[in-house]
């Protein structure tokens, strides 16, 4: 910040502080957000994680079939395929 000659601050230097302290503000808040997000179980977002498993043991092949064709990874052909195949 510069001093004026009457010993007062200019008005572009207050603008200056004004974004000066926008910015710490808002460098601030993003950590804040990215420390939560961080923080959550498995440090991903709910919607990327894993279902979790099955309390009844391992998944029978036929589920783990069903579970490619509804995430998209085949596509009815080969689903059809793989279970005529089962």
């Amino acid at each position: 910040m510069m001093w004026n000659g009457s010993g007062h601050w200019g008005s572009g230097d207050w603008a200056t502080l004004a974004l000066i302290v926008v910015a710490v503000v808002a460098v601030i808040v993003a950590i804040v957000f990215l420390v939560r997000y961080l923080s959550r179980p498995g440090g991903t977002s709910s919607a990327a994680a894993a279902p979790p498993a099955a309390a009844s043991g391992p998944e029978s092949p036929k589920d783990i079939l069903k579970h490619r064709y509804a995430a998209g990874e085949i596509d009815r052909d080969e689903y059809l395929q793989k279970l005529g195949d089962l």
